[in-house]
């Protein structure tokens, strides 16, 4: 079996939706989005929980997502609601379970062992959100923590509240927690999605933080609404200049290699072999993102 931890797939945008509206559980089905969190813990107040639950765990067997990648975020097992949550949604099988405030690798095992209790299938990953000084102290440890984990979701709002920071252009206050968290997930083969952009009709600041996020190495932000969706996925994939330039180098390099040497130029600039596995990335990035448009 080929884990799910080591599964390439695009996930420029990855939206939440509310678990406890129907109507919004449907959009979901034909929305731009890579993938989709079906939210039972924040967007669902405590009246709502138990019937957003079985609406959700519904929703993920009646399928019909296409090429979307569907997880289902749960509600902590500390609290009344999140060991029912993780057992219907490990019976549903979604693509993954997202545990929010992870703090331990014992969380994680803890969800894993549940889950197999509840006959999730072995497709079904865990994500992990990444929200509290706790788990961002002990990213590199939880993200060796199981080889059902596919991926860290920064939660930048609970970051902000647990530092007593503030949001600000820049995200200067959250800079170490974001790189700590993304080299725990490179250093282990995980994904590493970024955090929300609240102020969701603000095309011009979400742009910039979008921008921010590549140029760090995250796959992709999370979205608060599907008006963020476009500037997500023009942002987190690669552009025609990138691809362009990318082919170019790769063939350079090939022809140095024939040619018995050990590097080429393009443009003015020396294309070793880092760079031509960064240029091969890329362009296999591209090429999953065609065929995920068109399945």
């Amino acid at each position: 079996m080929t884990h799910p931890a080591r599964i390439v797939r695009p996930r420029r945008s990855v939206l939440y939706m509310p678990g406890s509206k129907a109507r919004a559980l449907e959009k979901a089905r034909s929305l731009p989005a890579d993938s989709l969190i079906l939210d039972l813990e924040d967007a669902v107040g405590p009246s709502d929980k138990a019937a957003a639950r079985e609406m959700v765990a519904r929703t993920v067997r009646e399928g019909g997502f296409g090429h979307r990648e569907v997880a289902v975020r749960i509600n902590g097992l500390d609290t009344e609601w999140g060991a029912a949550d993780l057992e219907a949604a490990a019976a549903a099988g979604p693509d993954a379970i997202l545990v929010p405030k992870v703090g331990a690798p014992e969380d994680l095992l803890e969800v894993e062992r549940r889950m197999t209790a509840a006959g999730a299938p072995e497709s079904c990953a865990i994500w992990a959100m990444m929200e509290t000084p706790q788990g961002v102290l002990a990213a590199e440890r939880i993200a060796a923590a199981t080889p059902r984990l596919a991926c860290f979701v920064l939660g930048t709002n609970d970051l902000v509240k647990e530092l007593g920071a503030e949001h600000v252009p820049g995200r200067e206050p959250l800079l170490t927690a974001l790189g700590m968290c993304l080299l725990a997930a490179r250093a282990h083969g995980l994904a590493c999605v970024d955090g929300v952009y609240n102020a969701y009709l603000d095309e011009e600041g979400l742009r910039a933080e979008c921008l921010q996020g590549r140029r760090m190495g995250f796959d992709g932000k999370t979205l608060i609404h599907p008006a963020q969706l476009a500037v997500a996925n023009e942002l987190f994939a690669p552009s025609a200049e990138d691809l362009a330039l990318a082919r170019r180098q790769v063939e350079a390099y090939e022809q140095a290699l024939a040619e018995g040497k050990g590097l080429a130029v393009v443009d003015g600039r020396i294309v070793e072999n880092l760079h031509v596995e960064t240029a091969r990335a890329l362009l296999a990035k591209a090429e999953a993102i065609a065929r995920m448009q068109q399945g």
